[in-house]
């Protein structure tokens, strides 16, 4: 096998860091993102102990403020040559704090706008060939447009949903723009898998994470999958499907698109 440098974000811990036990063994070039320091310590040592592991780095970043994704791409930009793969794979459903310093949902923040700013940042380095696999979710619901730019506050599950429908339409308008590649796909992990998230949300799961983990290493390499960008991979069905129908309503999607620009425009210069 082909060893790949493949970044994932939100890989301390659950779907993301079991996504990195499934690949280190391979010798992936493999960038570790979370936000606290010792779990990256921990998740490093981890992988690195695997029989087979190739290089492992760690980068630290809050996405609850766009700076500090726009901050973390510019020094991927300074650190590396090629990115073959980004999983925008970090997320946030239930907090104690909804709001961001900036005012945002926190779940747009995370969700949506940190890999929206790192993915447009970092593209020069993902070649034509390369993937950007984007976390979406079966839960998905119509996007208030107040709420995703700060001006309207949403429960958890709404802002949850809204987040996750923007991504996988934002994935679909940079597939259109992206048409020689690098490959975009939006893919629901699958629903109620027993992450941290669901534990907080809804106490736990019997569901097996390693489901989640093995669509994204699937998404990330198969061959499989080329062809399909700007397409939605349904983990629950086991196939491409639809997603939500805004998604094919270009007024709606438009709307979508332009409100997530107007968003993040100040952070990609």
């Amino acid at each position: 096998m082909t060893q790949k440098t493949i970044f994932i974000t939100g890989a301390t811990d659950g779907i993301g860091l079991e996504t990195a036990k499934l690949l280190a063994p391979n010798g992936h070039h493999l960038l570790i993102h979370g936000r606290n320091k010792s779990k990256l310590d921990k998740a490093r040592s981890e992988l690195s102990a695997m029989e087979g592991s190739g290089q492992i780095d760690i980068w630290e970043a809050d996405f609850a403020r766009p700076e500090n994704a726009a901050r973390l791409a510019e020094d991927i930009n300074s650190a590396y040559e090629t990115i073959d793969v980004l999983i925008n794979n970090a997320g946030v459903y239930k907090t104690a704090t909804p709001r961001t310093p900036d005012n945002y949902d926190l779940r747009f923040a995370v969700n949506l706008f940190a890999p929206v700013i790192l993915t447009q940042k970092i593209l020069p380095l993902i070649p034509k060939t390369g993937r950007v696999i984007n976390l979406s979710s079966a839960a998905q619901s119509p996007v208030d447009i107040d709420a995703l730019k700060g001006a309207a506050e949403l429960g958890d599950m709404p802002a949850y949903a809204q987040s996750k429908l923007a991504f996988t339409i934002w994935t679909q308008a940079m597939a259109a723009a992206q048409a020689k590649g690098p490959l975009f796909i939006a893919v629901n992990p699958g629903s109620l898998l027993n992450t941290n998230m669901v534990k907080q949300g809804w106490g736990g799961s019997d569901k097996d994470i390693g489901i989640g983990a093995k669509i994204l290493v699937r998404a990330a390499l198969d061959p499989a999958f080329e062809g399909r960008t700007g397409q939605y991979f349904d983990n629950d069905s086991g196939n491409f499907a639809p997603p939500h129908p805004d998604a094919a309503n270009s007024a709606i999607t438009q709307e979508i698109v332009t409100a997530i620009n107007d968003t993040v425009q100040p952070y990609l210069s």
